[in-house]
């Protein structure tokens, strides 16, 4: 348990005080600090106006594409870390010098990032303990506290570690719910934690039909028991968190017309053309670039892990499945979203890593320790070239590659 405690503190403060290379502000992290200042303009009843308004902005021909306001939880919880850090502080002027990293509302939103990229390492850790045992679950804490693009989503106004930190939540009680069939509290926490990540943002939508099919399948994989009482939390608690977005949008007309909006426009935004195409695989190469020995290590392992223990083959379902459509959205791949797979690769590489020490017995607990420090050495010196000494503000191929010096510029002549 101290060791537990002491990782956890490191992660935090890694999070905490990493250095970071893009110091303006995004254009996610505007539009998200636009919601907060429209809140505290009309006030938080009147959220329905300010879906009416994204609507009526969208269906202008020459608008882009914006992030919608149905990203609630985020913009909620950005909105609330504002009134609690700075009260009805006025925004700044973001063109005076400075006025990125003194704005209110734009530095909520960063606090909030911050504090769930570091719940995300706890979160890891004590569903890796839960699942596969103490030691996975240490190894897991050390390997998420490292992570290069988690602690980069720590860094900025970006919804993508806010959304894991839900996504993982649910995968990791439903397991609870599965093996500890008919508990009351694991029951709510389960519908509670679906229904919020709900109005996270629309992406609930791959972590929901993921954790369906590892229900489906449970009948063979017997990953645990299906209870009627889990069927209808499973039903009932993503409900509720559309109903709450349908109310909050002002009404089921405007909630469909807003993702509808969205939908059309992403598929002709230009920088999604550019960017977020790829074939089935681009996933995979693009973790062997940012995190490659985690990454290596986790897939080395999925052929013999799962039958050592359910806890493996349930992870493995959820991400392979959830891989299976998040790789075939149009112009909608972004290294941003696999966020939500930290808490299998990461416990996949782990478990890894202890099959190949018990070929060293006499040194196993050595060898692990060693080399967990060594990727964790390694992944914060990926950090580093990556995200400040390159400045990347969003992990797309072309910017990975250069920063890996795997793609250069042509020299002019």
């Amino acid at each position: 348990m101290i060791a537990a405690i002491v990782i956890f503190v490191i992660g935090a403060l890694i999070r905490l005080f990493a250095e970071f290379g893009f110091k303006g502000m995004g254009f996610d992290e505007a539009l998200y600090r636009d919601y907060i200042l429209m809140i505290d303009r009309v006030g938080l009843v009147e959220y329905p106006a300010i879906c009416e308004y994204y609507v009526e902005d969208q269906k202008k021909p020459e608008t882009m594409a914006k992030l919608p306001p149905t990203r609630f939880l985020y913009i909620f919880c950005g909105w609330i870390a504002k009134r609690v850090g700075y009260g009805h502080a006025p925004s700044v002027d973001l063109t005076k010098p400075g006025g990125v990293e003194s704005d209110p509302a734009l530095v909520s939103l960063h606090r909030v990032s911050l504090l769930f990229s570091v719940l995300t390492v706890g979160l890891c850790g004590l569903a890796a303990w839960r699942m596969a045992g103490p030691h996975i679950g240490l190894a897991v804490l050390a390997l998420v506290a490292a992570s290069p693009l988690s602690i980069h989503m720590g860094k900025h106004a970006l919804v993508d570690g806010f959304f894991a930190f839900w996504g993982m939540l649910c995968v990791w009680l439903l397991w609870e719910n599965l093996k500890n069939p008919n508990n009351a509290r694991w029951l709510i926490a389960l519908g509670c934690a679906l229904a919020l990540m709900v109005t996270a943002k629309e992406n609930a939508f791959f972590v929901y039909v993921a954790l369906c099919g590892s229900v489906a399948i449970n009948r063979w994989t017997k990953f645990g028991t299906v209870t009627r009482p889990l069927v209808l939390v499973g039903v009932l608690g993503p409900l509720f968190g559309v109903v709450m977005l349908v109310i909050l949008a002002g009404g089921m007309g405007t909630f469909v017309e807003i993702y509808q909006l969205l939908v059309s426009k992403a598929q002709n935004l230009d920088y999604a053309i550019a960017t977020g195409d790829g074939p089935w695989f681009r996933y995979l190469l693009e973790l062997t670039m940012i995190d490659p020995i985690v990454f290596i290590l986790a897939v080395t392992g999925l052929v013999t892990l799962p039958r050592k223990s359910p806890a493996y083959g349930y992870l493995l379902t959820f991400l392979i499945l959830s891989y299976i459509l998040m790789c075939n959205v149009r112009y909608a791949m972004n290294m941003r979203y696999t966020t939500i797979w930290a808490l299998p690769f990461a416990t996949f590489a782990a478990a890894q890593l202890f099959n190949l020490a018990e070929s060293v017995k006499a040194y196993a607990k050595t060898m692990v320790i060693v080399s967990i420090a060594g990727i964790c050495i390694f992944n914060l010196r990926q950090y580093k070239v990556l995200f400040v000494e390159n400045a990347i503000y969003e992990p797309v191929p072309t910017a990975t590659l250069k920063a890996m010096k795997i793609l250069k510029e042509m020299p002019r002549k």
